[in-house]
């Protein structure tokens, strides 16, 4: 990584353009986020997809080969799709690099015998849909943590508010992480704030939200953000990379998200879509790597939080009655 110090921060492209009499303003200091994460830094990374240890070894494989620094690896086919013996190799496997686990809990209503989520509305999406619902998602959160994962990835805000009095209960660990799906992301700052008064330690924006749609967002919470700088197709499939350093400056505290578009998808994961999936978990890294380089070319790669920082720091949530 460059040293920022060493490199004038930049916008893409704006030396060329401002000779050519197309320069833009400089950016307004009152759009910046005033938030960064505890003990600093502004951003960190996660690679998103990583479906189970043979996908997390290569994972990990290509990124010390490409020099990829990462603090969050997640799976998206859930908990209840792995065995305790490959929960406990990817806890070993990441714990052995300081790197956060987070995997997806219980099930999910697009997968459901509900057929509104298969109407062109939707229905209820991805949301846990009945009692027995929550109570699969409970179920994958106390097994997984019990294994050593101390990250869970949530769909439905009942499970969210869930785990979160389970955290406070002692039911679950107290350093248990809560972070919310890309599925059920907010896309204004009332909800984004409702989200981490529910008990969410970073929420999963839409790819496709603005950038003065993070300074609102930024201006009512502090929680951590995540946000695909590639968004699956299923997302919407937005490539957002000469954004990053703007991303950053906007949303910060970040967490860096690459993914993968013009994949097929891979949930919920089996070893018949092997190929695929190991595939394109390399190519997610190599993505990584292409927006961390030009991060340094901007001269914007400086306020990376240290290596093995996941905590989110205090947060905002609402009173727990008894």
């Amino acid at each position: 990584m460059t040293d920022a110090s060493a490199t004038a921060a930049r916008r893409p492209g704006e030396q060329a353009l401002t000779a050519l009499g197309l320069g833009v303003p400089a950016p307004d200091p009152a759009d910046s986020s005033p938030h960064a994460f505890p003990g600093g830094g502004r951003w960190r990374t996660e690679i998103p997809s990583c479906e189970g240890p043979e996908a997390l070894a290569v994972v990990l494989k290509e990124a010390s080969r490409l020099d990829v620094p990462i603090h969050r690896i997640s799976q998206g086919s859930g908990v209840w799709m792995l065995t305790d013996a490959e929960i406990t190799e990817m806890v070993d496997a990441t714990a052995a690099r300081d790197i956060e686990l987070c995997l997806f809990t219980g099930p999910r209503g697009t997968w459901d015998i509900g057929g509104s989520t298969r109407s062109d509305s939707r229905g209820a999406g991805a949301r846990a849909r009945g009692h027995d619902a929550v109570a699969g998602c409970v179920e994958d959160a106390v097994r997984a943590t019990e294994l050593g994962v101390k990250c869970l990835l949530v769909a439905d805000e009942g499970v969210l508010w869930t785990l979160h009095r389970a955290r406070t209960q002692g039911i679950l660990p107290a350093d248990t992480t809560l972070k919310v799906s890309a599925l059920i992301g907010p896309v204004n700052p009332a909800s984004y704030a409702v989200y981490e008064r529910l008990g969410a330690d970073s929420v999963n924006v839409p790819s496709d939200l603005t950038l003065d749609h993070l300074t609102e967002i930024r201006r009512v919470s502090g929680a951590p953000m995540d946000m695909y700088i590639e968004a699956p197709d299923d997302l919407g499939g937005y490539v957002r990379m000469y954004e990053v350093a703007e991303l950053i400056r906007r949303g910060a505290p970040l967490y860096l998200k690459f993914g993968l578009s013009k994949a097929p998808g891979i949930y919920p994961y089996g070893h018949h879509m092997r190929e695929l999936t190991l595939a394109t978990a390399r190519e997610r890294v190599r993505r990584g790597r292409l927006a961390l380089d030009l991060l340094a070319r901007h001269g914007a790669d400086g306020d990376m939080a240290p290596l093995g920082s996941r905590l989110p720091g205090a947060l905002r949530r609402f009173e727990i009655s008894t």
